[in-house]
């Protein structure tokens, strides 16, 4: 199995100039392949392809105003040229959006296989490097292990990180008998079928007024000048900070769920449709819910634990946990409820919590229908063939 190792690089000067020479020829070569490729379709209905971009980049070298593009490694330059093949790829299959051309302001990166670097003693030269790059390794590869790929990437805010790919094997987790099921909210990051709640720290909203501030002085400054450039480096550092708090909770956070419990629910929730809400947008990109569920899932993978996401339309919330009823509406400033049935009252998130590891059972298990026929209520919305909701027939 393949994990990454990250770690902060804190480069010479001389190391400095030439990764970033390295990273903006690789962005160079990169926006010029788009381009071309581009160019190709609009015109002349072309369709050029990684080997077509990769001779163009044989012709670029060649071309006088060019030339810098001989003085760094063609291993990073040929790897873009492979990752734009990639992004096409994933366009073409509509996992992603159509490729974007890169920009300096964002910082860059560059990747080196094999054959561009050496590895000795958990040292790593890089080709054209004649030292060694200073790693502040947090923790140690596991043991004969050796990265096949590293990647540099600079941030906006300035700071260097190396990332070494190597090929390991993880060992799975004792087997336990808890299972879990999860309710992700605003208010309360998740809400679990235990009764507990994990507030949310809510890390853009604890540094909004300082990142309001240094926007604010951004704004006066003259566009291009120097003090215009500092002043941006200033707001990636707040965005920096917002970022790496954010993760670093999550990961805490995925790690002690999946340390803890053999069998995850959670919902599949459709993020990119729930942010379209300008009222709930801002809150539910703070909370991160898609970056929950991603570590989630690759970290039941790695240490042999089930991860199971039920349907997006399944009524967690709106459903009695003690007797099955569900009610017509439930808004979301509904937080406590009475059953009409059975006269049990709920809270809104540990009910909806106990639901979803029911539903998730019940699919493992036997496949069950997670919407009993018998139990829906008039008006109920389903999903369609379509993909779109749909009223039940009369």
């Amino acid at each position: 199995m393949q994990k990454a190792y990250r770690y902060r690089v804190y480069p010479t000067p001389e190391q400095e100039s030439l990764l970033r020479r390295t990273m903006g020829c690789a962005r160079l070569v990169y926006n010029r392949a788009l381009a071309a490729r581009n160019q190709g379709w609009y015109e002349r209905q072309e369709k050029i392809d990684y080997i077509k971009t990769s001779a163009m980049l044989t012709q670029w070298k060649k071309q006088e105003d060019l030339q810098f593009l001989n003085e760094v490694s063609s291993v990073p330059l040929q790897q873009g040229l492979r990752h734009l093949q990639k992004a096409f790829a994933n366009f073409w299959t509509g996992t992603a959006k159509y490729p974007n051309f890169k920009k300096k302001h964002n910082g860059g990166s560059a990747e080196f296989t094999k054959s561009a670097f050496k590895w000795k003693d958990g040292c790593v030269w890089l080709a054209k490097c004649a030292e060694a790059l200073p790693i502040r390794q947090c923790r140690q590869l596991p043991k004969g292990c050796e990265p096949s790929t590293i990647t540099v990437k600079l941030d906006a805010s300035g700071r260097f990180h190396v990332s070494l790919l190597v090929d390991t094997v993880i060992e799975p987790l004792p087997k336990t008998d808890k299972t879990i099921g999860l309710d992700v909210g605003i208010t309360s990051l998740i809400a679990t079928s235990n009764g507990d709640k994990i507030a949310n720290p809510k890390h853009f909203k604890r540094l909004r007024s300082k990142l309001r501030r240094v926007q604010k002085s951004l704004s006066r400054k003259q566009k291009g000048s120097n003090n215009s450039r500092v002043q941006r480096q200033k707001i990636a550092k707040v965005h920096s900070r917002i970022t790496d708090s954010r993760k670093d909770f999550l990961h805490k956070l995925t790690t002690q769920l999946v340390r803890e419990n053999q069998t995850i629910v959670v919902e599949d929730l459709a993020i990119k449709n729930m942010v379209k809400n300008h009222k709930l947008a801002l809150h539910i990109s703070d909370a991160s819910w898609g970056e929950l569920v991603r570590q989630l899932g690759y970290k039941c993978e790695w240490y042999g634990r089930e991860l199971i996401k039920i349907d997006r339309w399944f009524p967690s919330s709106k459903r009695c946990g003690n007797c099955g009823h569900i009610v017509d509406k439930m808004p979301l400033n509904i937080r406590e409820w009475e059953c009409p049935r059975c006269s049990v009252i709920h809270d809104r998130d540990i009910n909806a919590s106990k639901n979803i590891l029911a539903a998730g059972l019940a699919v493992s298990v036997c496949g069950a229908n997670i919407r009993p026929e018998g139990l829906e209520s008039e008006g109920q919305l389903r999903k369609s063939g379509n993909g779109k909701k749909q009223k039940p027939k009369p």
